[in-house]
């Protein structure tokens, strides 16, 4: 956090975007805090001008919101922010496994084999932070092979929202082995070039990541309650 922003052939306000939007996706900046731009700006060695122009890229993203008289802070999704955006992505990443069946070549569906074998490693580790890194990557090759740039479009922004989630619901007992054998019906799909059924296994395997969360929260909310209990 304490190195300059590289500039890498862009600009000095969106290399501070990508480490912020870094920071943001990697719970470096947690949900509801107050950025700290004087800081940020002592540490990366920048202005305060490239960081508020970045933290205005970011609010325009819907990462952050700008509050009154007080700062910066990073959004919180709420419950219902999570009940209402996870059937909508399980339509999108439905749709985008299909086109990707579809249209996959032969060397593509390897990657994509080469991939899930990352994710069977980290499920028979169960090491949460690197399932989540992996299935992170495997959803965002197959929205990459269905090669649909409005697709793409829509799905990339509100992936963005289901990241500050950080796969809150695989801290469910039992919910990585769950979804790593959602993911082997979904390869076996893709390896037999069924679309329809691609298709059915992703949108299936996203609402059971919600119904997982859910699960989650209900089994924190006793938690919350038989803590305060006399």
């Amino acid at each position: 956090m304490a190195e300059p922003i590289p500039l890498r052939g862009t600009s000095l306000h969106d290399g501070v975007a990508a480490r912020l939007r870094a920071m943001v996706f990697d719970g470096e900046l947690l949900p509801g805090a107050f950025i700290d731009e004087k800081a940020l700006a002592a540490a990366w060695q920048v202005s305060r001008t490239p960081l508020r122009e970045a933290l205005k890229v970011l609010a325009a993203e819907g990462l952050v919101e700008l509050v009154p008289h007080r700062g910066c802070r990073v959004i919180e999704l709420t419950d219902g922010d999570a009940d209402a955006l996870f059937p909508v992505m399980a339509l999108l990443e439905g749709r985008c496994a299909f086109e990707a069946a579809s249209k996959a070549t032969a060397d593509e569906l390897r990657t994509l084999q080469h991939l899930h074998e990352a994710l069977e490693r980290h499920a028979a580790a169960h090491d949460i932070g690197g399932y989540y890194q992996a299935n992170h990557a495997f959803h965002s090759f197959v929205q990459g092979l269905a090669a649909n740039r409005w697709l793409d479009r829509v799905t990339s922004d509100l992936r963005r929202f289901m990241r500050l989630m950080r796969g809150r619901q695989l801290a469910l007992p039992g919910r990585i082995e769950a979804s790593i054998n959602e993911h082997r019906v979904l390869i076996d799909a893709f390896q037999q070039r069924d679309a329809a059924r691609a298709e059915r296994a992703m949108h299936d395997h996203l609402m059971a990541q919600l119904v997982a969360l859910k699960k989650l929260r209900s089994r924190q909310a006793r938690s919350a309650s038989g803590r305060r209990s006399p």
